[in-house]
């Protein structure tokens, strides 16, 4: 496997900063690596192709625009079930993130759903409509009591 150039590096560095929020995002962040939006992206795209970029994603603070009551909702699927549940689930908006786990002793919860609302409410409201939609009765609330992280993993910062 080929070791990144120290382009690569750059192009890399310059995508998990904050995102140029303007008509041009990528040609802000190529004059940054100096280069050309057209370059930057085709190199971005190889990274991809390569899969030494395996995914870019945006992190929302989510209270600070209004989403305060959040909840990690903890199912019992039938594990037949598992997969076309989780799509149905995660097909919600105010699912942020939808993922299996492995129950452990005493915690036979198998999948889990983010939920970001404005209110606990609105958060029990979105949780009976997935659980109306699927049929998945067996559930566990968990609010957000203190967000202790919201940055994503940085690279190439020595």
């Amino acid at each position: 496997m080929e070791l990144l150039s120290e382009r690569d590096k750059l192009i890399i560095k310059a995508l998990q900063e904050d995102f140029p929020l303007c008509e041009e995002p990528y040609k802000i962040l190529a004059a940054r690596v100096g280069m050309s939006e057209d370059e930057f992206l085709r190199r971005v795209r190889q990274l991809v192709d390569e899969k030494k970029i395996r995914k870019m994603g945006a992190v929302l603070r989510h209270r600070e625009v209004g989403f305060n009551a959040n909840a990690l909702c903890a199912w019992h699927v039938p594990t037949d079930e598992l997969d076309a549940i989780a799509h149905a689930m995660s097909s919600h908006a105010a699912i942020s993130h939808c993922y299996d786990r492995t129950p452990a002793p005493n915690w036979n919860y198998n999948l889990y759903t983010m939920i970001h609302a404005k209110t606990r409410d609105e958060c029990e409201k979105i949780i009976g409509e997935l659980s109306n939609l699927t049929g998945v009765t067996d559930y566990k609330i968990l609010y957000t009591k203190r967000e202790w992280k919201k940055t994503g993993m940085k690279y190439f910062c020595e």
